[in-house]
């Protein structure tokens, strides 16, 4: 297990809340925001569970795409030899100027799938389950967040696991 260094995991957990996350199925984008249902994504692709997960820049840190592509891999091989369902997504700022490739997740409980994430070396992914809004799991220490997440108003939709 990959240890993490965060330097503000409120910064962090408010930049992960304030993303557009982006689901592909059958040829269509599907959008999830943090604090949202998703409707349009559990009525396309069923389950009682979802869990939104990236092996990309593990610990918030740029790594090369060939790094990136192969810890990715690694995370399919994986997911594959489980026989967990997955579809392609990815995540993005709000300016579309970060992208970062990762899988929606289908029926994985919160254990494996903080296994999953803390094996990558990812602070948090989005977990939820059908009908309820989509919410963050952060993987870290939870900090005096009082002021850091008031103003995106996202604090009732993430939760802390400490890591």
């Amino acid at each position: 297990m990959r240890e993490l260094q965060i330097v503000d995991a409120a910064e962090l957990a408010a930049a992960y809340a304030a993303a557009h996350y982006v689901v592909m199925l059958d040829g269509d984008a599907l959008r999830l925001r943090v604090g949202e249902p998703a409707t349009d994504l559990e009525a396309y692709w069923p389950a009682g569970r979802y869990v939104f997960i990236t092996a990309w820049n593990p610990a918030s840190e740029p790594h090369s795409d060939t790094a990136n592509k192969s810890a990715d891999a690694l995370l399919v091989a994986e997911l594959d030899a489980a026989g967990i369902r997955r579809q392609s997504a990815w995540g993005e700022d709000a300016d579309g100027r970060w992208r970062e490739p990762g899988w929606l997740l289908a029926d994985v409980d919160d254990s494996r799938s903080a296994t999953l994430a803390q094996a990558y070396g990812q602070a948090g992914v989005l977990a939820w389950t059908r009908g309820q809004p989509v919410r963050l799991r952060m993987l870290l220490h939870r900090p005096d967040i009082v002021g850091a997440l008031a103003g995106i108003g996202m604090g009732e939709f993430i939760d802390w696991v400490d890591g």
